[in-house]
């Protein structure tokens, strides 16, 4: 009997004490006080005075900054070529010939047609000045139906003369496209630089209007890149850039933001969900290794800031409209620290309000 009571009294023990440490165990901590502890792996940083910079960087192409095309000045076959690929050339330097055989036909058959409407039409006048001199219908003594008759054909000649002044005009505007055209067939260059050809090298055949080749200017290139819709209001025409060779790691290029779109890329306006992109132009110096076609890199300085006061950026978090840091105030212990930040870049903020030099923030 004495047996089963202390069996009775253990079992009610351990019970209490289970109950106990799940009670215990179950309350609510104090946050404030985990708050104030300090993880013993926490990374402390320093509130430090640095030069900070902000960039944009963009990926894009060098294409050439001025390109003059050649387009042929009529269809023929090509009599000769007087430039090679990647030449250089000055301006009014003959590209090529044409031969002119069949526009030259041409021309005199129109030079003929200008000059048979030119004497149809003095021949209308002079027929004009014979036969106006009779007087009227009843001076001359001619009947009613003769009268009628002979202003019938006066109207007549009248029509034909202005016939034959619009085939006049025609023809003579004809006249002057064709002979333009003919100073052509020895074609200058209209611009100093260097020649490409567009597609076929030394053609046999041109069609009017075809395109040839172009003149470029191989000092003056340009990198066409793309910028996403958060990044444009960061940037603005005249900035520094730093552009890089993909190609050649140790070449580095300095340029400047030339253009920025006002509209979006077509295809990129967000309704696709993607973020619009805008093109971006940057003018490059000159350098002999450039050309158009390289795939660069290029860095664009945004903001720049002597003697800032800076922590690392992981260390600043964003509570809705408010940014802040964890702020050790003593040893072990950190608070909530608000504060206004200016320069942010992917590795360091700068602080504007809310920390001083020499604070500690930490990254728990």
């Amino acid at each position: 009997m004495k047996k089963k009571k202390w069996l009775i009294a253990i079992a009610a023990i351990l019970v209490v004490g289970v109950t106990g440490l799940l009670y215990w165990q179950s309350r609510p901590t104090d946050r404030s006080q985990t708050a104030a502890m300090q993880p013993s792996n926490a990374l402390k940083f320093q509130a430090t005075r640095e030069d900070l910079s902000s960039t944009v960087e963009v990926k894009g192409k060098s294409s050439y900054r001025q390109e003059t095309y050649i387009n042929a000045p009529f269809a023929s076959d090509v009599k000769s070529w007087e430039v090679k690929e990647g030449q250089q050339v000055k301006k009014n330097d003959v590209l090529f010939r044409l031969v002119d055989t069949t526009l030259r036909n041409e021309i005199a058959e129109l030079q003929a047609a200008a000059r048979k409407q030119e004497m149809e039409i003095r021949l209308g006048e002079f027929q004009a000045t014979v036969g106006g001199g009779g007087g009227g219908a009843e001076a001359a003594g001619i009947s009613e139906t003769d009268a009628k008759q002979r202003f019938a054909q006066n109207e007549s000649r009248k029509i034909q003369e202005e016939v034959a002044r619009l085939n006049l005009e025609h023809a003579r505007t004809q006249l002057n496209e064709k002979s333009e055209k003919l100073k052509a067939a020895q074609f200058p260059s209209p611009e100093a630089g260097i020649f490409l050809f567009d597609a076929v090298k030394e053609p046999k055949t041109v069609k009017e209007g075809e395109r040839i080749g172009k003149i470029v200017d191989l000092t003056q290139l340009q990198l066409l890149a793309s910028v996403g819709e958060y990044d444009l209001f960061r940037l603005s025409e005249g900035m520094p850039v730093e552009v890089r060779v993909d190609a050649l790691k140790g070449l580095k290029l300095e340029g400047q933001v030339e253009r920025l779109s006002k509209f979006a890329k077509t295809g990129s306006d967000g309704s696709s969900g993607a973020a619009a992109q805008f093109e971006v132009i940057i003018s490059l110096e000159p350098n002999e290794k450039l050309i158009a076609g390289l795939s660069l890199t290029a860095s664009i300085q945004t903001d720049k800031k002597s003697g800032a006061l800076v922590i690392p950026t992981l260390a600043v978090q964003r509570d809705k409209d408010e940014y802040y840091v964890m702020l050790e105030t003593s040893p072990g212990s950190v608070e909530r620290r608000v504060v206004k930040i200016g320069v942010e870049t992917p590795d360091k903020t700068e602080i504007l309000e809310g920390l001083n030099e020499g604070d500690t923030v930490v990254i728990q």
